[in-house]
């Protein structure tokens, strides 16, 4: 179990509002699979076409393998995907897959049927190429890539077009793997905050409003920077997160926990938190924290309109910390309207039902945007991981039968396949490297050390 350090305001529990995920659960043309659903699978009405609501793991495995005259339907693919790694290592998923293929399309016999394999074939390359493209740490693994070149390889000499295309869709692999593998610098900078013992350092003195003074531009910035880490994390990180071990599995677990870019990301808002509260307080004067509050909060505005909702939250938890909110002479001096505003956008009142209703409008401006900038959805993270989190503890993974309980995992691939389509926009403002060096870079106060420059203007 993963720990997260950040500030959540409480939310009350219960199942979690969700969107629709068009582009992840368009149901298929083609039917189910000709197996029979076996120890009374069919108790409920079915969630997809063919799909019941719950289901062996056996069952559920089959009904990804395709055949000559069946395809899984999108939406049941990325679901089984993304659960089953929580029942089944992926690497052992894909070898009962290949085996499967083998065994029902007869691939291990000395006269293959060409033209049954041409149907076939196609429909195997493109289970290989959705589950590359969406899930890559999968592949990580030598012998996962090996049980995937000996099922190909056996229906490559009906069709040498087969051969090229997982040459292809190997390629595309590597590159992707190599890319997730090349985190940027940014992404291991300094998190934890630095506590001064002394009198601070000459360069703690270089003040964020030197480097940028126009609150639009920062905004762009933390949008490009909240961007740029969401694309390190894998939707596989969301189950990881919050694993517990399976009661019908061996006694080693599923996988080793891979969750690395998802804390990075938490971390990422922790630090913003504390770098808008050590840039308030750094001012020796009450007119200069005034001015650099008012500048936070045009910020956290264009955050908003730009819908950054983890900037913005991350913005205003630093305006709420302590240090900050006890500066009553400071605050005298701002012109709260804005602000309070914005507060109420993020009012955690009613599980954040103002912030849901926002995210609700981003994500349908999203869907039908003109323009990059229109598509832009960045939610307020940890309250993300709460929804999830709390939709994996009031929902078992298995029935008392022993049944997986795909119900649940349909609901958590809504939620997860509209996050995986929001971190894939990409950005429309350009870069400055000055700005995200010093949002990555700058040293930020401890609690304490806050504590103590803000009581000199504490009444």
């Amino acid at each position: 179990m993963c720990c997260f350090y950040i500030w959540v305001p409480v939310v009350q529990a219960g199942m979690p509002q969700t969107l629709s995920t068009s582009d992840m659960v368009t149901p298929g043309s083609l039917s189910p699979p000709p197996t029979e659903p076996t120890d009374g699978e069919q108790a409920r009405q079915p969630l997809l076409d063919g799909v019941p609501s719950s289901a062996s793991l056996d069952t559920l495995i089959q009904q990804l393998v395709p055949t000559a005259d069946y395809y899984p339907e999108k939406a049941y693919i990325f679901t089984f995907l993304l659960s089953s790694r929580l029942f089944i290592e992926p690497r052992e998923l894909l070898a009962r897959v290949c085996h499967l293929c083998i065994e029902q399309q007869q691939l291990d016999k000395p006269v293959l049927d060409k033209a049954r394999v041409r149907k076939f074939g196609p429909k195997l390359l493109q289970l290989l190429a959705e589950w590359t493209e969406t899930f890559p740490r999968d592949f990580q693994e030598e012998s996962t890539i090996g049980h995937l070149k000996d099922v190909v390889g056996r229906i490559a000499p009906c069709d040498e077009a087969y051969r090229k295309r997982v040459h292809q869709l190997l390629q595309a692999l590597h590159q992707k793997l190599a890319a997730l593998g090349q985190r940027p610098e940014s992404l291991l900078g300094a998190d934890k905050p630095i506590s001064y013992r002394t009198k601070p350092p000459a360069s703690i003195h270089r003040e964020l409003l030197d480097i940028c003074s126009d609150p639009y531009t920062l905004a762009q910035q933390l949008t490009h920077v909240e961007l740029e880490r969401l694309q390190h994390i894998g939707p596989e990180e969301f189950v990881q997160a919050f694993v517990n071990k399976d009661p019908l599995a061996s006694t080693k677990p599923c996988f080793t926990e891979k969750t690395n870019n998802l804390e990075a990301y938490v971390k990422w808002f922790n630090r913003l938190c504390y770098l808008v509260a050590t840039e308030i307080c750094m001012p020796a004067k009450k007119k200069q924290r005034a001015q650099v509050i008012e500048f936070f909060i045009d910020v956290a505005r264009e955050c908003f309109n730009i819908g950054n909702f983890n900037s913005l939250m991350a913005i205003i938890s630093g305006m709420n910390m302590s240090p900050v909110s006890r500066l009553k002479k400071t605050w005298a001096k701002v012109k709260t309207a804005k602000f309070f505003i914005l507060e109420h956008q993020m009012d955690p009142t009613g599980n954040f039902c103002n912030y849901r209703t926002a995210l609700r409008g981003a994500a349908h401006r999203s869907l039908t945007a003109h323009s990059s900038r229109e598509k832009i959805v960045i939610p307020f993270f940890s309250l993300l991981i709460k929804d999830i989190y709390f939709l994996n503890e009031g929902c078992a993974n298995r029935l008392p039968n022993g049944h997986v309980n795909f119900e649940k995992f349909l609901e958590l691939a809504k939620q997860v396949g509209e996050f995986i389509r929001w971190k894939q926009v990409e950005c429309p403002f350009e870069q400055d490297p000055s700005i995200t060096h010093y949002l990555h870079t700058a040293p930020i106060f401890s609690e304490d050390e806050k504590l103590r420059k803000s009581k000199r203007s504490y009444l």
